[in-house]
């Protein structure tokens, strides 16, 4: 086993602990995800992220989705993909507030990110642009067009609920939409020979 998969393994046994060495733990990760945030973010969306309160958020977002890291790159890594999309969906839900959704979900707007963090291998980062690539494709090829456009708000910010009010729709079906969608997309990449941890990270 490499020393990058016992640091990993280390993280998920210590964070699923109990009692003190899981909250040392927590504050351990949260300083790095603070400074690795506050370096990544520092001149993007104007400044305006707060790198304290949205590592809180992505704090909840890891330990929720611990099962779902599946070791193929370093947890820190992982773990600063879910704090920078956390970020991100931050400053991109300010910067719709007052955007229609149809150009939001608009051919040429269909895009998205995957963040890297500033210690990522450049292995990750060739892994990471496969699957950026790939799923680009998957979403306008095997998608249907509320899944698409459901997706693409995600992506671009907006939260279930305003998809919701802005579609006439309803939570449960913007949720069935997006997790209809996530199995399609999952699959293509498996079909794709492509799987990676940056997967569950955007989505999560």
């Amino acid at each position: 086993m490499t020393t990058d998969q016992n640091s990993s393994d280390d993280w998920v046994r210590r964070l699923s602990s109990n009692g003190a060495e899981r909250e040392d733990a927590i504050e351990e990760l949260t300083r790095l995800l603070v400074r690795g945030l506050s370096k990544s973010m520092s001149n993007r969306y104007g400044n305006a992220v707060q790198p304290d309160d949205v590592v809180q958020e992505a704090m909840l977002k890891i330990l929720d989705s611990l099962d779902t890291f599946a070791g193929r790159s370093r947890f820190t890594t992982w773990a600063m993909t879910i704090a920078t999309r956390v970020a991100i969906s931050e400053m991109r839900r300010k910067h719709y507030q007052d955007v229609s959704l149809d150009s939001i979900t608009s051919g040429e707007n269909l895009s998205f990110e995957i963040a890297a963090g500033p210690s990522m291998r450049d292995e990750e980062q060739i892994d990471r642009a496969k699957v950026l690539s790939t799923l680009h494709q998957l979403i306008e090829s095997e998608l249907s067009v509320k899944q698409r456009e459901a997706i693409q708000a995600l992506l671009s910010g907006l939260p279930v609920e305003e998809i919701a009010s802005r579609t006439g729709s309803n939570r449960n079906a913007v949720y069935k939409l997006i997790h209809d969608a996530r199995v399609r997309l999952k699959s293509g990449l498996e079909r794709s020979g492509l799987m990676a941890d940056d997967f569950n990270a955007i989505f999560a």
